[in-house]
């Protein structure tokens, strides 16, 4: 499709930013469709989270069998996954072998950040600057900057004061950190903090772990993989991956949504019932009763049943219930752990009830309360600016200079979390308006990367230049977004998914919940002339 030296004069069809999974399925899917493509990542290498993120513990809550590509028989039948849940390494690991296997980083230019995006009416061209220097022109720009990529910055009085060593979970270092012998605390307690928690304990000489708000835990119950089960399900892997577009959250899931609700049961049944769910471990628990997600007086009864699993874990009882949340099951982000409540029966582990915030960062340790509790080391898992932090980090501009993040003031507004209104061409996978983070993340890029690269080829065979969302598709997108969040609990208390982290950010749920519904609607919008976008 490239016209480099025809009148519209862009220097490639396709700019795609960021090489985690989903930049990297973005470059192999245009190149499959024979699309010119640059792709540009912050990094020195492809995985996204998966090369961030090694801090201690670091694994996927999603079980490894699924969470992977599956564009190619042949890799889902060589690759062999150690465990369940597979670790950071592991999961980097295969990143860098699918990149290898199919010449994606052909493709990638690393150590370079993309600054602005700048829409061109005249010539219908996107063009784009980088952090070395460099400018181009594409006719497509193809935002795959992630969900939780723009990581938050510790912002604590007296940090540049502290003698000691500390690191970011989010930007951990790519050498080991030795924790022997060292008197370390931890900032935290989102689901970061709850997989190093555990880890950091073991090697630590004391660990104080500095909790402002309680979480919610289920047991992962993680174990090597299991060979015969890998066996039957690469006999059959399409079926199995068939499943990943009609079971709720992308998953082929051996739990099933529960026809009873909590009360439909008596007290022993019902406690005989959370017990199962919590001995099976992952995301069972959310699908023990069919209202356990959608009303209050059934959330209330899993709550009390995990905060009394909480008690009965923890021995000493003012521990126990600091660690056990106010809030309700799931209008946070559910977690799932390894140990996590039993590592605070540890001689060395102490929880610091901050609820009222850190004081200060002092030379020797952290001020909570006006006691200092002194540290050699100091780890921040303070989370990120998620859904549309690095969106609105870079000057993206549409339309008569309209900047993105002015539009987004008052809360992102796409349609179909794939583009917004007033911004030709621009793509953006599992952004705003889509189910991205409440799904199991892989297939559903895949979802995205595959409709972007077909409307991409249906443009060019049908010699159209641009599509755009229209707004009077999008308006109603939005507010049905809204509206089926409202329907859930998810909204229920403040929470990274509405930036409730991030001062001054607009609290809207910015993610579509029903996976299954919303595959269905890009499946229709598709066959109806992709009713609801401009195409000229």
């Amino acid at each position: 499709m490239n016209n480099a030296g025809n009148t519209a004069g862009y220097d490639i069809d396709a700019v795609v930013v960021g090489a985690g999974f989903a930049g990297m399925a973005m470059v192999r899917k245009l190149r499959e469709l024979d699309f010119t493509v640059r792709c540009f990542e912050h990094g020195s290498d492809v995985g996204g989270t998966w090369y961030w993120n090694r801090y201690p513990g670091a694994r996927c809550d999603a079980p490894s069998m699924q969470y992977s590509y599956q564009f190619s028989e042949e890799l889902q039948q060589d690759w062999h996954w150690t465990e369940i849940y597979a670790a950071q390494p592991e999961i980097l690991s295969y990143a860098q072998h699918v990149a290898d296997r199919f010449s994606i980083r052909d493709h990638i230019t690393f150590n370079t950040s993309i600054t602005q995006a700048h829409y061109d009416e005249k010539t219908a061209c996107w063009e784009v600057e980088t952090d070395a220097g460099e400018s181009l022109r594409a006719r497509f720009c193809i935002m795959a900057t992630g969900n939780l990529s723009s990581r938050l910055k510790p912002n604590f009085e007296g940090l540049d004061d502290f003698a000691g060593s500390w690191y970011q979970t989010s930007n951990w270092p790519h050498e080991q950190v030795d924790f022997t012998g060292k008197r370390v605390g931890v900032v935290g307690t989102g689901s970061t903090g709850i997989q190093a928690i555990p880890v950091i304990a073991e090697q630590a000489k004391q660990l104080s772990v500095f909790q402002r708000t309680p979480q919610f835990s289920v047991p992962a119950n993680n174990a090597p993989q299991d060979l015969e089960y890998e066996a039957n399900i690469k006999a059959d892997y399409a079926n199995f991956r068939a499943q990943n577009y009609t079971k709720p959250l992308a998953m082929a899931i051996d739990v099933k949504r529960n026809p009873l609700k909590t009360f439909d049961v008596d007290e022993h049944e019902r406690r005989e019932r959370f017990e199962a769910s919590w001995n099976q471990g992952g995301i069972a628990m959310q699908f023990t009763f069919r209202d356990s997600a959608t009303t209050m007086e059934g959330n209330e009864a899993l709550s009390d049943y995990l905060r009394d699993k909480i008690g009965e874990i923890v021995a000493d009882p003012a521990t126990a219930e600091l660690l056990k949340p106010k809030h309700i099951f799931g209008c946070k982000r559910p977690c799932i752990d390894t140990d996590y409540f039993a590592t605070y029966n540890r001689d060395n582990v102490t929880l610091v009830d901050c609820s009222a915030g850190i004081e200060r960062i002092t030379a020797s340790g952290i001020q909570v309360d006006g006691v200092e509790h002194e540290l050699d080391i100091i780890v921040f898992a303070t989370g990120f600016d998620a859904i549309t932090g690095t969106l609105n980090n870079i000057d993206i501009r549409g339309r008569r200079g309209l900047a993105l993040k002015d539009k987004w003031a008052d809360g992102p507004r796409a349609y179909l979390g794939l583009q917004s209104a007033g911004f030709p061409n621009l793509f953006t996978i599992s952004g705003p308006g889509s189910p991205s983070v409440l799904t199991n993340m892989v297939p559903t890029i895949e979802q995205h990367v595959n409709w972007i690269g077909d409307c991409l080829a249906h443009l060019r065979d049908a010699a159209l230049a641009t599509i755009e969302a229209r707004q009077d598709a999008e308006d109603p997108w939005v507010e049905r977004v809204q509206a089926l969040a409202d329907s859930t609990l998810w909204g229920a208390c403040d929470n990274w998914y509405t930036g409730g982290n991030v001062a001054g950010k607009a609290r809207v749920f910015p993610i579509y919940v029903d996976w299954v519904s919303y595959r269905e609607k890009c499946e229709e919008v598709v066959a109806n002339g992709y009713e609801g976008f401009a195409l000229g």
